[in-house]
């Protein structure tokens, strides 16, 4: 499918040049209208027409793009924006990125055709994805739960190495030798921050970081699964695991029932997020709590912020998060 990148690429102007061409907006220069125009024949680009349709309708609504809709993070971040946003008089539409970068910039791109008042977005990469097609459009954007390298974009994130760095010690504390971690995507900044968390706990304790304990898991169930699965075949096998999602958590429990391996005498273990399921196991579930309807509760006041013509330079806020024991990490002395 022929996005605004691709006619933007052969054309050689930003893709909010192209959206310009595409609403007639008579700012943009001859020689680019037919260099844009140019390259949509020759690519046979075929415009949204609904979205363009839909453009003057669009300055009360609030776009929400996520990187994965199957994840209970983002349910309750998108609860708090949408609260907020309603509150103020607009409304939200949300757009499931799922974590592939074409699709997201194919979302970014319908936002900047419907002229939407702004975008909250969980961005698929920290080092690719780029929202150029919307600040360029004049459309504010906050990122959630990941940074953007090299943006001016404002962000809300948690202190993801520091809670990392918390649950890795909480293990060493309960008398784990062997202390594996399930990492999330490669490429984003909450997977890298939190590896690093983990890292520099094991370093404090004067402990080695084992490549062969440190697997990813892509932030999805089933990757945590794999990944627990792949742990179990070490040998020896790990005694401890902090796992970087809630998702990547439940594929790992999953596993670890499915092998008959008890929890915590044999493997303890801590996740992420402090879902009501957390607390519905047994043994209950250790996990680091993350505010998750602050973060978009945050997010959606510095959009509307920015909305209403806010010029302060780009804000970064950090959240801290909790670690909150439970049985399925505690272990006796006797275990220790």
């Amino acid at each position: 499918m022929t996005t605004i990148r691709d006619v933007a690429r052969l054309a050689g102007v930003s893709p909010a040049t192209v959206s310009r061409v595409l609403n007639d907006n008579p700012e943009v220069g001859p020689e680019f209208v037919t260099r844009v125009q140019a390259a949509i024949a020759q690519l046979d680009y075929r415009p949204n027409v609904v979205a363009r349709n839909l453009r003057r309708r669009a300055t009360t609504v609030i776009g929400v793009i996520i990187s994965d809709v199957t994840n209970p993070f983002f349910t309750g971040m998108i609860r708090a924006v949408e609260d907020v946003a309603q509150a103020a008089g607009y409304s939200v539409v949300l757009a499931n990125a799922d974590e592939d970068l074409d699709k997201e910039i194919r979302y970014l791109e319908v936002a900047a055709a419907e002229r939407m008042a702004g975008v909250v977005l969980s961005p698929a990469s920290s080092r690719h994805t780029s929202v150029d097609v919307l600040t360029e459009a004049g459309i504010p954007v906050v990122t959630v739960d990941r940074l953007l390298q090299g943006s001016r974009a404002d962000s809300v994130v948690v202190g993801n190495r520091t809670a990392a760095r918390q649950a890795t010690e909480h293990l060493i504390e309960q008398g784990c030798q062997r202390i594996a971690f399930i990492a999330g995507s490669p490429g984003t900044s909450t997977a890298a921050d939190r590896l690093a968390g983990h890292r520099q706990a094991l370093r404090a304790a004067g402990r080695p970081a084992e490549p062969s304990l440190i697997v990813c898991g892509g932030f999805r169930l089933e990757g945590g699964h794999a990944a627990t699965a792949e742990l179990l075949r070490r040998d020896p096998m790990p005694d401890g695991l902090v796992v970087a999602n809630n998702l990547m958590t439940l594929g790992a429990l999953q596993c670890l029932v499915e092998n008959d391996i008890d929890i915590p005498e044999r493997v303890a273990i801590v996740g992420f997020d402090d879902l009501p399921w957390s607390r519905a196991l047994r043994p209950a579930l250790t996990v680091v709590a993350q505010p998750i309807y602050e973060v978009g509760r945050r997010a959606a006041e510095l959009l509307l912020r920015r909305i209403n013509g806010d010029a302060s330079p780009p804000q970064r806020v950090v959240l801290p998060a909790t670690l909150t024991v439970r049985d399925s990490s505690r272990r006796s002395a006797a275990e220790r």
